[in-house]
This record gives C-alpha cells, sequence and structure tokens, in this order.
C-alpha cells in the first residue's frame, strides 16, 4: 500500500488518485462502447456505467499496487 499521494502541498489519498485515472478511463470506454452501438444491448445504462467504473478503479489500483 503507497502512502498519500503529495500534490503541490496538498496531500491525496490513494484511492481518490485511483478514482480519477478510472474516470478518466471510463469516459473513454463509454464514448467507444457508444460508438460501437453496444449499449443496445444494455438494459440499464447508468447501473451498467457504475459498474464499469467500479471494475476499472480495482483493476487501476490492483495495478497500481503491484507495479509502484
Amino acid at each position: 500500500m503507497i502512502g498519500e499521494v503529495d500534490l503541490y502541498g496538498v496531500l491525496l489519498p490513494p484511492l481518490l488518485v485511483w478514482v480519477i485515472v478510472a474516470l478518466g478511463l471510463s469516459t473513454v470506454l463509454r464514448r467507444v462502447l457508444s460508438w460501437a452501438g453496444f449499449y443496445r444491448f444494455v438494459w440499464h445504462r447508468p447501473l451498467f456505467d457504475l459498474c464499469l467504473l467500479v471494475i476499472l478503479t480495482g483493476l487501476v489500483s490492483l495495478g497500481a499496487t503491484r507495479f509502484f
């Protein structure tokens, strides 16, 4: 587990940084899925987007703790 992230003197918890990174990845992935027409097969789009964000946050945190 890494400690706090120092951003110009402001200490941020690692989870906040991971969620921000995952949110950026989620935005790009949602645009690609929308362009590909994938959302036609999704029953509840906001719930799917939330689950996508949670999964990406888990992947980012796994990658951050494993490689850094």
